[in-house]
């Protein structure tokens, strides 16, 4: 990637010649604009700005390692002082066809018009001071003076400082140019006064092309899945991509080849990770240890393992919502195909779900003192909630199976080796009534009156025959505040069916009144009529359920028992009293848990 102009690498020599070796990261080092590669936004500004004579007096180049910044500062360099011999090229310019008079000395940091400093070196107040006194002078032979600092946000606060002046009105014939990884710790004072590049990742196939064009100059056999694993494996970082290439022509020592690239890098094999995520969703415990462990005895590290996972998870759900993404030619034919095939059949929650589990995962292995065991127990937590429905998908499901037991679909297999877990049933939407039960219960819970069709072809109309079904009904339309004013803002006074009267809290909003009939006639279907009484009224449904609450807990608190573990437990006392769930043949809850409660299916005593 050389100019057409330039001599003669002697890099080029084999073992034999005299030069010494340059890693490919300097060796192809570009050296023009067209040698960039995936910045055409910059050097598409640059250009305009080079041709309409728009060339401000200082850039800001930010990005990640190894894009390109250093490289495209030098760049810049050269073409603002790009000058032919003959005296040709009469100002800036981007094209740079061969190499001009103060050219190779830009590239190789020798120029003395075109000075380099490192500012995690040169921190202090006294080095930029220098560049202030230098500044004033006119170069010694090049069009500008231009000054390279890299790692700009390295200087100090008084730096920078010292820096504002000279950056806001420099000579004509001075330009800086900044090169930073952290643009967030450079002061804005100086960002207002340059011009701004966000030098992008350059995307995975970019760089396959481009290690390709590389591998065949150093006459170099490497396979097309061994470059995308490097491309990956880069990040959008050119000279880590050069750089792992450089490694892995050294560790194969001939042929580079996916599998050696591979396990320089402790990567997992693609196709063995592949199989463990069809393990995992379709619940085969077994399976997913067997093909973890065969990985885990051949060096794969576990921490790997499930971050590969977690990649091609990724990769999946990336798939299922863009499908172009699996023509990535970064990505081998096996992983395209196979992430198409999971993407049609996988739905979006199990993959967000997979994903969450496995960031926990990951974490909790790295934390680990047997990172293997954590890793099987995180693949044992995957395997076993891959078929299982996410709530809302239970209660969608009763509701259209008429109540039955649901049935697990979407793309997972029948688990063949992990036990079949029970899914909660979402029970029918009950309402309160005011006639509370005895030591724990609570209140009853009637159902709900069923909707009554009319007989002219309108709208079915809901049948409320209590006020806290009427409350309950607020709280199924998921209208938590008209539901939370029903509770703890009106006192009953009178209820007939189409017609409410209450009597209001002091601290109620007078116009939650003027509403309530509308809401009420959407919801039923029939009109109502809602009127505030000056009558006192029953007490709230709030107020009745804390002295129900309260009720319970006095009477937990002198039963013996209850009694007896406070006096073991000093400053314990009773927050909460449920009753226990009947037990039922499918579910043994009380069996599994060791409780003492009568084994005939009672109620047995209350849950503290």
């Amino acid at each position: 990637m050389t100019d057409a102009g330039a001599p003669p690498n002697p890099d080029s020599a084999g073992p034999a010649g005299n030069a010494p070796y340059r890693v490919l990261a300097r060796k192809y080092r570009p050296s023009s604009f067209d040698d960039l590669i995936g910045q055409e936004a910059v050097v598409r500004t640059v250009s305009n700005a080079f041709e309409t004579g728009r060339i401000p007096q200082a850039w800001i180049l930010t990005g990640v390692r190894g894009v390109g910044k250093t490289t495209t500062a030098r760049i810049l360099a050269r073409a603002l002082n790009y000058e032919m011999p003959d005296g040709s090229v009469k100002g800036p310019t981007i094209h740079m066809p061969t190499l001009g008079v103060h050219c190779q000395a830009i590239m190789e940091s020798r120029h003395m018009d075109v000075l380099e400093m490192d500012a995690a070196s040169h921190t202090g107040v006294d080095d930029v001071r220098q560049i202030n006194d230098s500044v004033r002078y006119a170069p010694a032979s090049a069009r500008y003076k231009v000054y390279i600092i890299d790692e700009v946000h390295m200087l100090s606060t008084a730096a920078f400082n010292a820096f504002l002046k000279t950056l806001e009105e420099p000579p004509e014939h001075a330009k800086f140019v900044f090169a930073t990884t952290e643009i967030r710790k450079v002061p804005v004072t100086v960002l207002s006064r340059c011009q701004r590049f966000d030098l992008r990742r350059v995307e995975a196939d970019v760089l396959m092309k481009h290690l390709a064009n590389i591998a065949a100059k150093e006459s170099v056999e490497i396979e097309p899945e061994a470059l995308g694993i490097i491309a990956r494996a880069a990040e959008g970082s050119v000279r880590d991509s050069l750089s792992l290439l450089d490694q892995a022509i050294a560790h194969a020592a001939g042929q580079v080849k996916a599998d050696a690239v591979r396990q320089m890098l402790g990567l997992a094999d693609r196709t063995r990770v592949i199989e463990l995520f069809d393990s995992l969703v379709r619940g085969d415990i077994a399976s997913a240890f067997k093909e973890f462990r065969d990985q885990y005895d051949v060096g794969a590290d576990p921490i790997v393992v499930l971050s590969d996972l977690a990649e091609f998870v990724n990769f999946v759900t990336r798939v299922k919502i863009v499908p172009a993404t699996a023509d990535n030619v970064a990505y081998g034919e096996t992983e395209r195909v196979r992430a198409k095939d999971f993407a049609s059949k996988i739905s979006m929650r199990v993959l967000s779900r997979m994903w969450q589990m496995l960031l926990k995962g990951i974490t909790e292995v790295q934390a680990a003192t047997r990172p293997a065991a954590a890793a099987e127990m995180v693949l044992v937590r995957i395997a076993y909630v891959a078929d299982l429905p996410t709530p809302d998908e239970a209660i969608r499901m009763l509701e259209q199976n008429g109540g039955g037991s649901p049935v697990v679909s979407g793309g997972s297999a029948a688990r063949s080796s992990a036990p079949s877990a029970p899914v909660a049933s979402a029970a029918p939407v009950r309402m309160p009534t005011s006639s509370p039960s005895s030591f724990g219960g609570g209140a009853a819970r009637p159902q709900m009156a069923a909707p009554v069709p009319d007989p002219q072809g309108a709208a079915p109309q809901l049948r409320i025959t209590s006020f806290t079904q009427l409350v309950a009904l607020a709280g199924q339309k998921r209208d938590l505040m008209t539901k939370g004013a029903l509770e703890g803002d009106m006192r009953l006074v009178r209820f007939e069916e189409g017609r409410l009267e209450v009597a209001l809290e002091p601290n109620a909003s007078k116009t939650m009144i003027s509403e309530l009939a509308k809401k009420f006639e959407l919801w039923t279907g029939r009109r109502w009529t809602v009127i505030v009484s000056n009558e006192q009224g029953q007490p709230t449904l709030r107020s009745m359920n804390q002295a129900a609450k309260q009720e319970h807990a006095r009477t937990a608190e002198a039963d013996p028992r209850v009694q007896e573990v406070l006096s073991r437990f000093p400053g314990a006392k009773v927050v909460e009293v449920r009753r226990l769930a009947p037990e039922t043949p499918e579910s043994n809850i009380n069996a599994d848990y060791g409780s003492d409660d009568p084994p005939d299916g009672s109620d047995g005593d209350d849950d503290l």
